[in-house]
């Protein structure tokens, strides 16, 4: 009895020894560097640089065309010299693959395609062992119709599920319009013969809408979090978490009322129901509180008076949230996702500038120009004209990386990947396109010139082909025929060749991630804009404790004058995105310059 007492107690010592080395080894990696030291309310997540990999695209390790864990497992040492610190990976969970993943049909489940859980193990260990931490898609406003949830609720109207969904009885009528995201008739709704009603589901009818207000399935939600979190992952974006919240009255709601009240948003109207904040609140009671994870709300349909609801830390919800007004500048309205090439730098000063001041005095936010659901970066904002591509790529990576908010940066664009441009509709693979596609079509209009508008426009597969590891065929990517095709420019645009160019977009990226980390001024200092009217300049300034970083980006093909009023003789020169120096006067297409004050 008494060793056994002894060695309760010795096991009761360790854990806690354990404990307390884990804390201290958390604490000292955030204050380690004592040019923090005078900074407040900092967090990992804060000074992080977040890459986003799409797996599906990445890294194909059995030759089967698709992208996988063991891919991605493979490319670690690749992922560590980038000098980011956390990875996003879009869902890797099972799914049918209607929408590429964001249709999940077991949460808990590793998707065949990418691999096993111990594959996902064995990712996370390696991840962590390289000092980088993971963060998973969440995706619970809505499931697969295949998820065992609704395969149950389809079967009667008294089915233990069927509350777990939103249903709407046939013998009332039709239910009030909402949009459907992803459906060629642009429906919300959809008739289920089975049981004679209709189901919810703001984007594909193949992924029903989740009953939040149903406490159930709130639970089953948290606790599928609570394994994730136990396993050892860091963190969720989630997505489209604004509106999960719905009004089960579904009232009628006119054209007329939406522009008035919600600049004719659909997401804005979705989003606005209070019911949000009282189930993130509990989320966070519940779970989040438990665990030192990061939280980041894809901000669909939040505007700048309601977004500080999601992030606020007094209100105990999410850390930060990224908003979608930069990236819907230059949007045609009433047409699918064409871009005005010719959008304005000073609107798209005005948006940034005023996103900032959001968060200028409490919670946080991000910044971001590419993801998974956008064309490529450099398509979309810099210039991909060979003469342009290099300098215009370094100086979107400088206005991430120098802006105020933790940056979001997706897989390729380090390497200045551009927009796919595809020719024809089969070549095409996401959901959304092919329903736009169809509405043409059924609306008798011309096909040609809508394939022809999303080669610079917003196609979501522009930013979807695969990784450009090197010049081989499918550009490294997989032995085997690539599920979607591999951009021709990997030929000389791909991770071998840039890797050994000192002056390539990659090695640039490596040096401005590196200048972040180093400069406690980029992270946390008070942003300001200058020479707010300079049509072709985004020039701003950060400033922390007295010291003053001074960021100049000529967004134009064309010199330029940066109308800064600041002598530049008297600062440092930390960066510049080409091989000459600047001058100091004229800034040269694309240049982006960083001093020091």
């Amino acid at each position: 009895m008494k060793n056994s007492i002894i060695l309760l107690l010795s096991v009761i010592f360790f854990m806690s020894c354990s404990n307390q080395k884990k804390e201290t080894v958390v604490s000292s990696k955030l204050n380690k560097d004592s040019t923090f030291a005078n900074v407040k309310d900092r967090a990992w997540w804060k000074e992080a640089v977040v890459y986003q990999i799409y797996p599906r695209s990445f890294k194909d390790s059995d030759g089967d065309g698709v992208g996988d864990l063991k891919g991605i497992i493979s490319k670690l040492d690749y992922i560590k010299s980038l000098g980011i610190d956390i990875v996003w990976l879009n869902p890797i969970y099972g799914s049918p693959n209607a929408d590429n993943g964001y249709d999940i049909s077991d949460y808990e489940s590793i998707m065949k395609e990418f691999g096993t859980m111990d594959d996902f193990n064995t990712l996370l260990k390696g991840m962590h062992d390289r000092g980088i931490k993971v963060v998973l898609d969440l995706v619970v406003n809505h499931c697969s119709d295949q998820h065992k949830w609704f395969t149950e609720a389809r079967k009667s109207r008294d089915n233990p599920y069927r509350n777990y969904f939103h249903w709407w009885p046939a013998e009332k009528g039709k239910p009030a319009f909402r949009p459907g995201s992803f459906e060629v008739d642009g429906s919300g709704w959809r008739f289920d013969s089975l049981t004679n009603a209709y189901y919810l589901h703001y984007f594909s009818y193949k992924q029903p809408d989740l009953n939040w207000e149903n406490p159930k399935v709130r639970q089953e939600i948290y606790g599928m979090m609570r394994r994730w979190f136990d396993k050892g992952i860091d963190g969720f974006r989630m997505d489209v978490i604004p509106v999960i919240a719905k009004d089960t009255t579904f009232p009628v709601i006119t054209q007329k009322e939406l522009d008035e009240k919600f600049r004719g948003d659909w997401f804005t109207y979705f989003a606005s129901t209070p019911a949000v904040h009282t189930y993130l609140h509990e989320m966070n009671k519940e779970v989040l509180s438990k665990y030192d994870v990061m939280t980041l709300a894809e901000g669909a349909g939040t505007t700048k008076a309601t977004a500080m609801n999601f992030v606020d830390p007094d209100r105990h919800e999410l850390n930060m949230s990224y908003h979608f007004d930069g990236v819907g500048i230059g949007i045609e309205k009433g047409r699918y996702k064409v871009m005005n090439p010719n959008w304005s730098l000073l609107e798209f000063k005005t948006v940034y500038s005023d996103w900032d001041s959001v968060f200028a005095n409490k919670g946080w936010g991000t910044i971001y120009l590419g993801n998974h659901d956008q064309p490529r970066m450099l398509s979309r904002w810099g210039n991909d004209a060979p003469e342009f591509r290099e300098a215009s790529s370094k100086m979107l990576t400088t206005f991430l990386l120098t802006m105020r908010g933790t940056p979001y940066y997706y897989n390729g664009d380090e390497l200045g990947m551009t927009n796919a441009k595809f020719d024809k509709i089969e070549d095409y693979r996401d959901i959304e396109m092919m329903a736009e596609y169809g509405k043409v079509k059924n609306a008798g209009g011309d096909l040609k010139a809508f394939i022809e508008s999303q080669k610079t426009g917003c196609a979501r597969d522009n930013g979807r082909t695969p990784f450009q590891w090197d010049s081989s065929a499918h550009g490294g990517f997989t032995t085997g025929t690539p599920w979607i095709k591999v951009n021709d420019n990997h030929a000389y645009i791909n991770a071998a060749a840039e890797d050994k160019d000192p002056a390539s977009p990659l090695n640039y990226f490596r040096k401005m991630t590196a200048l972040r980390k180093s400069s406690p001024v980029l992270i946390y200092g008070k942003y300001t804009l200058l020479d707010k009217e300079n049509p072709q300049v985004y020039s701003y300034t950060r400033e922390l404790d007295g010291k003053k970083i001074l960021v100049m980006l000529n967004f134009s093909t064309k010199n330029a004058t940066a109308n800064t009023v600041i002598d530049l003789s008297k600062g440092k020169l930390l960066i510049n995105n080409y091989a000459t120096p600047y001058s100091g006067k004229e800034l040269r297409p694309y240049e982006a310059v960083v001093y020091q004050y």
